[in-house]
Order: C-alpha cells, then sequence, then structure tokens
C-alpha cells in the first residue's frame, strides 16, 4: 500500500509532495451546494412541466364551475409540493450533519515529524496516527494497531465496535468486514493505530453517502413520476 501511494511507512509525505497532492486532488472536504432558503425550495416544487399543467387544469375546472375537480386538483398539487420540499429540506439537513461530523482535525506524519493540521489538508497517501476518541479524517488502509477499536455505526448501523487489524483481506469484502480498514467520519473508541490514506474528500464511502444524498434532493417524487 505504501508503494502504492508512494508513501514512505516511517516517514510519511514530505510537506512539498503533500501540496502538489493536495492541489490535484482537492481539499478533504464533502462537496456542499449553496444552501437555499425554505421558500424557494418549496416555490421551487411548482415549477414542474406536470404540476403547470395540474394547475392549468384546475384553473379550466373552476372557470367551467366544476369546484369539486377544482379542488381535487389542488390538494394534489399542494400535496406534490409538500412531500417534494419535505425530501429536499431532509437531504439538506443531513449533508450538514455529514460535513459537520467530518470537521475536525487530523495527526499526520510530515517529514517523519508528527504534525496537526485540518482534516481539509489530509492527501491521499498521507500516514495518518489514530489516538482512541479521534475521529478519523479519511478512508485508510491500516499499517499499525495497538488494540483499536472503531465505532462505524455511522457506515454500517451496528453498535458494537470493530477491532481492527492490519493483515490482507479479499477487497470484495463488505464493508461492515473490512476490518483493515477504517472510514472517514467513524471514530476510534480504544486504542491506536497508524494507516495510509486512501481516499479524501468525495472519494471516502462517506462522500459517496454524500453524492447519494444530492442526488435524492434533485429527484422527482412518485407522484410526479
Amino acid at each position: 500500500m505504501a508503494q502504492l501511494f508512494s508513501c514512505d511507512p516511517q516517514l510519511g509525505l514530505t510537506e512539498a509532495e503533500a501540496g502538489r497532492r493536495l492541489a490535484r486532488h482537492g481539499p478533504n472536504a464533502l462537496r456542499e451546494k449553496p444552501p437555499r432558503p425554505p421558500w424557494r425550495m418549496f416555490a421551487a416544487q411548482f415549477a414542474d412541466f406536470m404540476i403547470v399543467v395540474l394547475i392549468a387544469a384546475a384553473v379550466v375546472s373552476g372557470l367551467v364551475g366544476d369546484v369539486k375537480d377544482t379542488l381535487t386538483i389542488a390538494v394534489i398539487v399542494l400535496l406534490n409540493a409538500v412531500i417534494g420540499f419535505v425530501q429536499e429540506l431532509r437531504a439538506e439537513r443531513a449533508m450538514a450533519a455529514l460535513k459537520q461530523m467530518t470537521e475536525s482535525s487530523a495527526r499526520v506524519v510530515r517529514d517523519g515529524a508528527p504534525l496537526d493540521i485540518p482534516a481539509s489538508g489530509v492527501v491521499p497517501g498521507d500516514l495518518v496516527l489514530l489516538e482512541a476518541g479521534a475521529l478519523v479524517p479519511a478512508d485508510l488502509r491500516l499499517i499499525e494497531t495497538a488494540q483499536l477499536k472503531v465505532d462505524e455505526s455511522l457506515l454500517t448501523g451496528e453498535s458494537a465496535t470493530v477491532e481492527k487489524h492490519v493483515h490482507a483481506l479479499d477487497a470484495e469484502l463488505p464493508l461492515a468486514e473490512r476490518s483493515n480498514m477504517v472510514y472517514k467520519g467513524t471514530s476510534t473508541s480504544y486504542g491506536r493505530g497508524r494507516g495510509i490514506a486512501v481516499a479524501t474528500g468525495m472519494d471516502t464511502e462517506l462522500g459517496k453517502i454524500a453524492a447519494l444524498l444530492e442526488q435524492d434532493g434533485e429527484s422527482r417524487t412518485p407522484l410526479q413520476k
């Protein structure tokens, strides 16, 4: 793993190389869309073509005196807007929660010396040090552990901590069984360890979840489909 990422497992990266990789890969942070005010999110629910057609149908029904159809269509349109608004609001709040969980510092080895840096500065190939109580700043392949246990409930839903090791495993194993890896956003509950960053930012497992949440915010409701 150290050879794959051109990283010295004892000295880590040099500051110069870390700077080049940061420029190449970008900050170790989840992508975030500019927040929209709730009123704009709600108003956007009425911009869909089919919703405009339904509103036009309601107006026509009202003009010809069919009050029952007008009220029915109005309720459908309003219900669709509420459902879409709630979905988008939940997705945005979930994204904000994920981002807050990952805003922390990281302890890395650069030029052979331990260094505390913002988690956003971690780059692929960085040698990261883990201690009990610390948040994992990136997806790491472990190369040293000492009774290391990690809380991965954020990703797996399992409440029990997972004991980690450095032995090679099948790459096709499910995430919950990859005991030689730790993931961005999870937390170390016991022991210590060190690992090489293999994924940062949106390339991490947490980043993939964030990408799915972004897609969910833009998806069409069942009623729209």
